[in-house]
């Protein structure tokens, strides 16, 4: 009978489950007004936090403003149109413009090789029935197809021997064409009988004519525009088919130096390519280059200027079969010649003409034509004006987050509206002492600037936001007087961006401990409920306990009465 009774009025036919849910919502109008309470002072920490992050955006903005530097920024440009040279300036560049001649360019230093290093494509005596068209040591390898000579298709297979290649275009041609090839000057002729030759067509699959460096001349017969024989660059040097004896060791060891720089190979497992590579990257300063049209190697220095250039043979002969032991001999680099404003001829072994011998502090000018050319530099007041843009874009962030938060409205009906920060004195004090600290001018200072307002700023007409009232007057100053605005706000200590840390730094501070007081306030508030939803959580337990006893005491009553009713009924 018991759990019968949990129902609500079974037995009395009250329902008093119904009942404690009002008494229990009215009993609880307390919790709802502190978590009410509550939620207002969780609001209050997040727009304190926010004005936070502003106030921190705001006095990064200042310190950017004393950076080294940030008022003596230098611009350059040269007034001749679409010009090639390279220009910078340094903060310590002196206003103006300078009239740069350059007569003559720098350029490096070079030690070319002797010529024509590779072995020809055969000796005497020549059998061409034995030089296979796909091994011949050319700069470019023969590819098969057909090519084409006096309107004539000749087929090339890479199995032809050149003697079958050669009987194939007289064949093809007649009897016309004749082909021949010198080894003395390692080249190949084609001969026409009939007095015309004409090279190539459109639609050659076989790069024949240009593999043996064939053109047309415009007479009756063509040769090679070069010696044939080529090095294999990428073959160990051994069999690199260059015509002079390396002369290395016998384990194929060998050393030379560049510029007293030693390097060392082995004529077994290096290639042309490898040594080649070493010498660049070594500390010799040259770049170490083939020339496969003159078949050649070439040195020059990764400098320029009148620099010299040395290479010896060590152990072996290497630099000897590359020719640059008996090579043409050194073609000396030069320097660049050049004048400022009309005077005297300067030298630089660089293009890069720098303070270090024009003596312009900061300028340097890189040239790649010899011309003259007007150079103007002036102060980057582009730069300096957004660093300032920035600031006074942070300060009016500030304001009307302080404003926006402690504004009191009312409408039509005289209902007021007070933001949640309303009541807030102490954050409506720092955005006035803000202002204040705006427009405070600065002793101690030596030039011209001493507040906002000297550099054009003042505030909006009925706001509390900064503006540039005037533009011409802090263009000016940056222009004209930018070390007096660079004291203004970088002074050490006294300067408007040092102030403005200050003051940031501290209402930061007090904004913290009022967000901390806020969090204190609210978890106070939280045990407060709490104890309220305790005591009524007893409150209902006793009051729940009452009301089953009042249906079990119905619940008998009931039977009590049923029983009665039984025994009179039967008598």
């Amino acid at each position: 009978m018991g759990t019968s009774l949990q129902v609500a009025g079974l037995a009395s036919g009250f329902d008093w489950k119904t009942f404690l849910d009002q008494i229990m919502e009215i009993e609880r109008a307390p919790v709802q007004r502190i978590a009410a309470e509550r939620a207002a002072n969780s609001q209050k920490v997040g727009l304190l936090d926010t004005l936070g992050t502003r106030l921190t955006a705001l006095k990064d903005a200042a310190n950017a403003l004393r950076s080294s530097g940030v008022f003596s920024q230098r611009t350059v440009s040269s007034t001749t149109a679409g010009s090639s040279w390279k220009l910078a300036a340094g903060s310590e560049t002196p206003l103006g413009t300078y009239q740069v001649a350059v007569t003559q360019l720098a350029r490096p230093a070079a030690l070319p090789g002797r010529p024509g290093i590779a072995h020809p494509l055969a000796e005497e005596p020549v059998d061409l029935a034995n030089l296979t068209l796909a091994t011949l040591p050319l700069r470019t390898g023969v590819s098969a197809g057909t090519f084409s000579i006096n309107g004539h298709r000749i087929t090339v297979a890479l199995t032809d021997s050149l003697q079958e290649a050669f009987n194939a275009i007289t064949a093809a041609t007649g009897g016309d064409v004749t082909a021949s090839y010198d080894s003395s000057t390692d080249r190949v002729t084609l001969t026409s009988g009939s007095g015309s030759l004409m090279l190539g067509a459109a639609n050659d699959t076989s790069n024949f004519l240009g593999a043996f460096r064939l053109g047309n001349s415009g007479t009756a017969s063509a040769t090679s525009a070069a010696a044939l024989g080529s090095v294999k660059l990428n073959a160990p040097l051994a069999s690199g088919n260059f015509a002079a004896d390396l002369a290395a060791d016998a384990e194929g060891n060998g050393t030379f130096t560049i510029n007293g720089v030693n390097l060392a190979y082995n004529v077994n497992t290096d290639s042309l390519a490898a040594v080649l590579r070493r010498i660049n990257e070594s500390g010799a300063g040259v770049n170490a280059t083939y020339d496969a049209t003159a078949d050649r190697v070439l040195l020059t220095n990764q400098v320029t200027g009148d620099l010299g250039i040395t290479a010896t043979d060590t152990t072996g002969g290497l630099l000897s079969a590359l020719g640059l032991a008996d090579g043409p001999g050194l073609v000396r680099g030069r320097d660049a010649e050049f004048s400022i404003n009309g005077g005297e001829t300067l030298r630089s072994a660089s293009n890069t003409l720098t303070a270090a011998v024009h003596g312009i502090s900061g300028l340097s000018v890189t040239a790649d034509t010899e011309a003259v050319q007007s150079i103007t530099v002036g102060g980057d007041t582009g730069a300096m004006r957004a660093r300032i843009d920035t600031f006074i874009a942070r300060f009016n962030e500030v304001q009307q987050f302080i404003d926006a938060q402690t504004q009191i409205s009312s409408d039509g009906k005289g209902k007021m509206t007070l933001a949640p920060l309303a009541a807030n004195r102490e954050i409506q004090d720092w955005a006035r002492s803000l202002r204040s600290l705006a427009f405070t001018g600065i002793s101690g200072l030596t030039g011209s600037v001493a507040r906002l307002n000297d550099l054009g700023f003042d505030f909006k007409r009925g706001s509390n936001e900064l503006e540039l009232a005037d533009t011409a007057k802090l263009s000016g100053m940056l222009a004209d007087s930018n070390s007096a605005v660079a004291e203004f706000f970088g002074k050490a200590e006294v300067g408007f961006s040092a102030r403005l840390e200050e003051f940031v730094s501290r209402i930061s501070t007090q904004n913290k401990d009022q967000q901390a007081r806020i969090n204190v306030s609210s978890n106070g508030l939280a045990e407060q409920i709490s104890a309220i939803e305790r005591r009524l959580d007893q409150q209902r337990q006793l009051m729940e306990a009452a009301f089953l006893q009042m249906e079990r005491a119905q619940a008998t009553i009931k039977q009590q009465q049923s029983a009665l009713d039984g025994m009179f009924a039967s008598k």
